[in-house]
């Protein structure tokens, strides 16, 4: 048994040894004198000529002109924050259904434009287009208007 240990151990020890020696083999010991170290001979530099960079293509970009949005009232655009009439706690108007706040989806349930409150796995191609139909519509509402 005492035989094995030792043998354990030495493999151990030569291991360590071996790791450290082959870890430090590109490196140049602290002790070397330093008129034995050659220096790096001097490296022919080109001298640096700027370029100018090249003028940026623009291609034209045919822009489509943004929906108009139809409002009940003059000046009157689309909302940026709801309100929760009941609570008073405001929320960013969503771009996903995952992103709402809960309170909106229960909103959404209560004025009848979903029948109830999805989760996201359950958010399949038809059920994201009932979803986004609903979120359009209750755009319009205007007591969730913050």
């Amino acid at each position: 048994m005492q035989i094995l240990l030792f043998v354990l151990t030495a493999v151990l020890v030569g291991y360590v040894v071996y790791t450290f020696y082959s870890s430090n083999a590109g490196q140049a010991p602290d002790t070397k004198p330093d008129a034995l170290e050659k220096p790096e001979p001097a490296k022919k530099t080109e001298p640096k000529v700027k370029k100018k960079p090249a003028a940026k293509r623009v291609d034209p970009i045919v822009a489509e002109p943004e929906p108009v949005i139809e409002s009940s009232g003059p000046g009157e655009t689309a909302p940026t924050h709801y309100r929760d009439p009941e609570t008073g706690d405001t929320a960013a108007v969503p771009s996903n259904y995952r992103f709402a706040k809960k309170w909106i989806k229960e909103a959404l349930v209560s004025e009848g434009l979903l029948d109830r409150v999805y989760k996201s796995s359950e958010l399949d191609d038809a059920v994201s287009r009932k979803v986004k139909t609903a979120l359009d519509k209750f755009k319009e509402i205007r007591k969730y208007h913050a």
